[in-house]
Parts: C-alpha cells; sequence; structure tokens
C-alpha cells in the first residue's frame, strides 16, 4: 500500500496493524467511529530517531511539514478542579492555551499538562500522543485547518510509527468539538 502523504517504505492499513499501536488506541481503530471507512486510517512505520520535524520531514517528505498535526494535552482548572482535555492543531501553529482553550473550558488557568499525567491518562507514549483513543470524558478540541485537510499525518500512540487519516475524520471523534482560533 502506498501512503497518502510522504515517502514512506512501510504503509499498511491501521487494522492490519493493530499490534503496533497501544491499547486504547488500537480498540479505537478496530471499533471504527463517525462511519470512516477503517481503510481511510492508514499506519506508517517511523524511525523514531527522527522524530524532530526538521529530520523527519526531510528523511519522510517536504509536504508533511504543511499536512501534519500535534496533539497536545491541557489541564485547565477553576477552583479545586482540573479539566483534561486534548487539543490538535497543525504542526507549524501552536496552540491558543491561554486564550481558545481556557475560555472553552471555562477555566481560570490553562496550562499544558505534566508530561507524567498526559501519558498516565491517555496510555499513550510522550512525543507520540494521538487524538484517536483518548479518555472518554475529555474534550478533544480541533482546529478547522485540521479538520480542511485532505490527509493530515497525526501521533499512533507510540514515538515509533504514525497514522494518517483524512482531516474530516478528527471532527468525527467522539467529544470532538472543532474551534475557531485554537490554532495560531
Amino acid at each position: 500500500m502506498r501512503a497518502p502523504l510522504g515517502t514512506f517504505d512501510d504503509a499498511s492499513p491501521a487494522a492490519d496493524r493493530l499490534d503496533l499501536l497501544p491499547s486504547p488506541v488500537a480498540g479505537a481503530v478496530a471499533e471504527g467511529w463517525g462511519g470512516l471507512p477503517a481503510e481511510s486510517v492508514v499506519h506508517v512505520d517511523t524511525d523514531p530517531e527522527v522524530a524532530d520535524t526538521a529530520a523527519f520531514v526531510e528523511r519522510y517528505g517536504r509536504e508533511l511539514l504543511d499536512a501534519s498535526a500535534n496533539c497536545v494535552v491541557v489541564a485547565g482548572k477553576r477552583g479545586g478542579e482540573t479539566t483534561l482535555a486534548a487539543c490538535v492543531v497543525l504542526s507549524h501553529t501552536r496552540v491558543d492555551v491561554n486564550g481558545a482553550v481556557r475560555k472553552h473550558l471555562g477555566a481560570r488557568k490553562a496550562s499544558f499538562a505534566p508530561m507524567d499525567v498526559a501519558v498516565g491518562q491517555t496510555g499513550m507514549e510522550y512525543g507520540g500522543i494521538t487524538p484517536i483513543g483518548l479518555p472518554a470524558a475529555w474534550p478533544l478540541l480541533v482546529d478547522p485547518a485540521v479538520v480542511d485537510e485532505g490527509w493530515v499525518l497525526i501521533g499512533s500512540g507510540r514515538r515509533r510509527g504514525k497514522l494518517i487519516v483524512p482531516g474530516k475524520a478528527l471532527a468525527a471523534l467522539p467529544g470532538a468539538v472543532v474551534l475557531e482560533g485554537l490554532g495560531v
């Protein structure tokens, strides 16, 4: 199979690679969502040693710079309560944590979640967190620019390997809200 983006040597339907995905991601891929055909989620094998953006696009294709999205975990706090949420923005932008995220969560303060919290709560590896398979109670905030991409490269839940999905598929994930102004 040829990946819809990049120049990857090893691409397959993610449903055929569940053994390479962490349990929450494998479960979500196997179950599917939003009527998305299972073959629309593609797994590509990648070298974790070239995970840095510059090295990654040099190895796997320059077009990935514009078609990659990052998923970050944020913590919104109000009073004694903390709400965890995930935010997905194109990799050449950053998440507006103290503006769009804080307001959407109704939080007094918002910041990136500590690494141990993000990893522990998602069951995924740091640097590979993906919006697919997140805890069901979490809000999933997606920038409209991500949804508008034909295909988007995202994490697979592990540092080795990535997933390629239609941008609109991310808006169909459970708990997803397309939030204007999320990526700045």
